[in-house]
C-alpha cells in the first residue's frame, strides 16, 4: 500500500558530518575456505516453468533490489543504466543511464524511479529522462522507497529523508545516532499503511511519513558481544508482510515479526543467515548463511521445516509464489523448491551467471536477473 498523498511541510534539520563506517561481510573475515558446495540431485522437473521473455542490461554487480510495481519491473545496472520492463511482455518501457555507478536501487512507483550513486546522489527518472539531482549527508546501500508522490531514503549514517517527488526538495530528516560499524548492505525501509516501516540497527521503526517523527520501536534483534564487530546488528534485506504484520531478518541474528498497528513484537528467533526473507499468511521463509533453507510458522516463529539440500551454496532470498519457492545460486541456477515441505520441483539455468538479486513476481511473471545482466521472465506452464 502507498501513503496518502496528503502535502507535507518541511522540517529542518542537522546534516551528518560524515558516513558510517561500513562492512561488506562480517563472514569473510575468518580467510577460511569455503566448503564444497552439496551436490545436487537430478532435476525431477514435475512443475512445468517456460522462459516467457528475456533482454539484456550492462553487468550488475551492485547489491540491486528489483522493483515491481503492477506489470511494470524496474532494475539497473552497476554503470548507471536504469530500465523499466513491461512484464507481461517482456518489452522495454524506457532504458536511461544516470551517468554514474550505483551503490543502490531500485524504487518505483510506476512511474517515478529514484536510484542512488556512489557519489552519494539521489538521482530520480521519468519516462526514460533524469528528472532531478540532491546530494545526500553519507552513502546509501537501500533501495529508496517511492510511495505517495514522495522518495524516501535511509542512509548508512542511520538518516532518513524524505523528498518531493517531482521537484526534489527535501521535506523532512529523521536523523539517529550513528553505530560504529553498519552494514554495507540493502535494509528495510517500506510502506505499512500510513507509516513508513524502516530498520534502525535491530529494530523496526514505524515514522509518520508526513513529517519524520517516531511513532512506535520494536526490537527483533540486540546488540551482542563486548566489541563493535560482535555488537554489529542491522535489519537487511527483503521482508515479509501479511496485512499488520511485517517480519524481518537481522543479520546473523535472528528472525522476527512485528505488528505494526501497535507496534509491539510478536516474536523473535535465533537464525544465523545475510538475506531478508519471504512469506505467507501460514509461514516465513529464508535461506541461511550456510545454504540451509527453513520455514518458520508465522504466527510463534516455531520451524516448520528445513532442508539442506543446497548445503554451502550461496543462495538469494527466497520468493513466496503459488505453492512454491523462488531461490537463486551463486552458480547461476534458479531452484524452486514446494512451500510446504521444501521438496525440489525444478531448476533452471537463465545464462549461467550468478543471480543478482531475488526473484520478484510481476502478475503471473517470476522475473530473475544474473550478474552478467540477463533479465528473465519465466511463467508456469
Amino acid at each position: 500500500m502507498n501513503f496518502s498523498q496528503r502535502s507535507m511541510l518541511p522540517a529542518s534539520f542537522l546534516r551528518a558530518t560524515a558516513a558510517a563506517l561500513v562492512v561488506a561481510t562480517l563472514a569473510a573475515c575468518s580467510g577460511t575456505a569455503k566448503p564444497k558446495p552439496a551436490e545436487l540431485p537430478p532435476n525431477p522437473a514435475v512443475l512445468g516453468v517456460r522462459q516467457a521473455w528475456s533482454i539484456r542490461i550492462p553487468k550488475v554487480a551492485f547489491p540491486l533490489t528489483t522493483d515491481v510495481s503492477g506489470d511494470r519491473v524496474t532494475v539497473a545496472s552497476s554503470d548507471g543504466t536504469v530500465t523499466m520492463i513491461d512484464a507481461r511482455s517482456g518489452q522495454e518501457s524506457w532504458r536511461a543511464s544516470v551517468g554514474v555507478p550505483l551503490s543502490a536501487g531500485v524504487g518505483s512507483d510506476g512511474s517515478l524511479v529514484a536510484v542512488i550513486t556512489t557519489d552519494n546522489e539521489l538521482v530520480a527518472l521519468q519516462g526514460g529522462k533524469v528528472l532531478w539531482r540532491q546530494r545526500l549527508p553519507a552513502q546509501s546501500y537501500t533501495a529508496p522507497l517511492v510511495a505517495g508522490r514522495r522518495v524516501f531514503v535511509q542512509s548508512a549514517d542511520r538518516t532518513t529523508t524524505a523528498w518531493d517527488g517531482q521537484s526534489g526538495r527535501r521535506l523532512w530528516s529523521q536523523q539517529r545516532t550513528a553505530e560504529n560499524l553498519v552494514l554495507k548492505r540493502p535494509g528495510v525501509l517500506i510502506a505499512v499503511g500510513d507509516t513508513l516501516v524502516t530498520g534502525v540497527g535491530g529494530r523496526l521503526v514505524g515514522i509518520n511519513p508526513s513529517n519524520g517523527t517516531s511513532r512506535w520501536e520494536a526490537p527483533i534483534a540486540a546488540p551482542r558481544g563486548t566489541n563493535d564487530v560482535e555488537r554489529l546488528v542491522d535489519l537487511t534485506g527483503s521482508v515479509s508482510r501479511v496485512g499488520d504484520s511485517v517480519c524481518a531478518r537481522a543479520y546473523y541474528a535472528s528472525v522476527g515479526c512485528v505488528d505494526t498497528s501497535r507496534g509491539t513484537l510478536l516474536w523473535s528467533k535465533p537464525a544465523s543467515g545475510a538475506d531478508g526473507i519471504s512469506g505467507d499468511d501460514r509461514f516465513i521463509y529464508g535461506t541461511e548463511d550456510n545454504g540451509n533453507v527453513v520455514a518458520w510458522r508465522r504466527d510463534n516463529g516455531e520451524r516448520a521445516w528445513q532442508i539442506e539440500r543446497f548445503k554451502y551454496r550461496t543462495l538469494t532470498a527466497p520468493l513466496a509464489v503459488g505453492r512454491s519457492l523462488i531461490i537463486g545460486d551463486a552458480a547461476g541456477l534458479v531452484h524452486v523448491v514446494s512451500r510446504e515441505d521444501g521438496a525440489l520441483l525444478n531448476r533452471l539455468t537463465p545464462d549461467g551467471s550468478p543471480i543478482a538479486a531475488a526473484p520478484v513476481l510481476s502478475g503471473n511473471t517470476v522475473v530473475v536477473v544474473t550478474r552478467n545482466g540477463g533479465v528473465f521472465g519465466y511463467r508456469p506452464e
